[in-house]
Parts: C-alpha cells; sequence; structure tokens
C-alpha cells in the first residue's frame, strides 16, 4: 500500500507546529519574569510619591532595592508593583513612575504597552528601563534606557535611573546636599 505524498506532507506540518509549540513554551519558561510581589515603603500621606512597576529577577529586584535604599531619609512613598498591574494605574497619582521590564518577543509587555497608550499625557512623568540579550530595545518617544540584564553595570543603571527620578522628586530644602560657602 503506497503512501501518499500530501499525508507524508501533512504529517511533516504537524510535527512543525509541534515542535515550534514546544520551543515556545519552553522559551517562555526559561526567559519569561517572575511576578514581582507588590509592597508600599513609608507614607502615604508624603507629597513626593513614586510609583515603581517591575518584574521579578534578581537584576531589576537589585535595582528596586537601589531606588528604595536611596529615598529611605527622604519623605518619598513608594509604591512597588508588578508590571502587569500597570494598566489599572493612574500615574497622576504619582509625581514619578519607574517601569522595569524586559523586551520580550521583540516587544514591550502587553501591559506596559497599554500603560503607555492610555496614558500619554502623563509619559513625561514616567522613566522606563528595558532589559534585553543585546541590551538596546526600548519604546520609542518615552524617556528611557535599555540594557542588559547585567549584574556587574547595575550601579551605573541605579545612578542613571537616581539622576531621572531627582529631577521629577527634587529633594525638600533641607534634605538636600548643599555646602555652605565658607567666610573668612
Amino acid at each position: 500500500m503506497k503512501i501518499q505524498w500530501y499525508k507524508i506532507v501533512v504529517w511533516i506540518l504537524i510535527g512543525a507546529l509541534v515542535l515550534f509549540f514546544l520551543l515556545a513554551v519552553w522559551y517562555k519558561n526559561r526567559y519569561s519574569m517572575d511576578a514581582a510581589e507588590p509592597y508600599t515603603m513609608y507614607s502615604k500621606t508624603f507629597d513626593r510619591k513614586l510609583l515603581i512597576a517591575t518584574q521579578g529577577s534578581t537584576f531589576k529586584d537589585s535595582l528596586v532595592q537601589n531606588v528604595v535604599r536611596y529615598y529611605e531619609n527622604d519623605s518619598v512613598f513608594i509604591m512597588i508593583i508588578d508590571v502587569s498591574a500597570l494598566p489599572e494605574i493612574d500615574p497622576g497619582d504619582f509625581n514619578a513612575t519607574l517601569v522595569l521590564h524586559t523586551w520580550e518577543y521583540g516587544r514591550a509587555p502587553e501591559e506596559v504597552e497599554t500603560f503607555v497608550g492610555k496614558n500619554r499625557d502623563h509619559l513625561g512623568k514616567v522613566i522606563m528601563f528595558a532589559t534585553s540579550g543585546e541590551g538596546n530595545n526600548s519604546i520609542e518617544g518615552i524617556d528611557g534606557l535599555a540594557g542588559a540584564s547585567t549584574i556587574k553595570d547595575i550601579f551605573l543603571y541605579t545612578d542613571w535611573i537616581l539622576l531621572k527620578l531627582d529631577a521629577l522628586l527634587p529633594r525638600e530644602k533641607s534634605q538636600a546636599y548643599f555646602l555652605e560657602p565658607q567666610h573668612r
């Protein structure tokens, strides 16, 4: 009994689709980010408010810890959320929003794109940091930086983020570090 050529082609296509599906599942499990645990720091009554939307990874967790540590002696309320919650957030409630996300499948996560699309009027208060393998992907028209998740560069990225955040969350005069001129 002869096997017809179209049956062979169908089986090859089915095999290719199954292989593609398995590779997609493996890629998603291997490279997708964990969910970040939401929490808040300091008092909601503070005038200056910072929202940090992030994904769970050692690199992003370190960036968040560095930012929180930097503001620990300032009167800044900090809310940390997972990027999946971004579409429900009103950035008008915050003086600054820092979004840390991974570039997946050639684009930002859908929640980040939705947030950007819904909040065009508040993008001047939004800072993005996108991680990717190449470290060169970012959302066009948004103040941001892209880089690889390289722990050795964590302080370089932290300094850049804090420089941008300080412009949006200026320190109170009593907390600013100014040197008084010396008179002789």
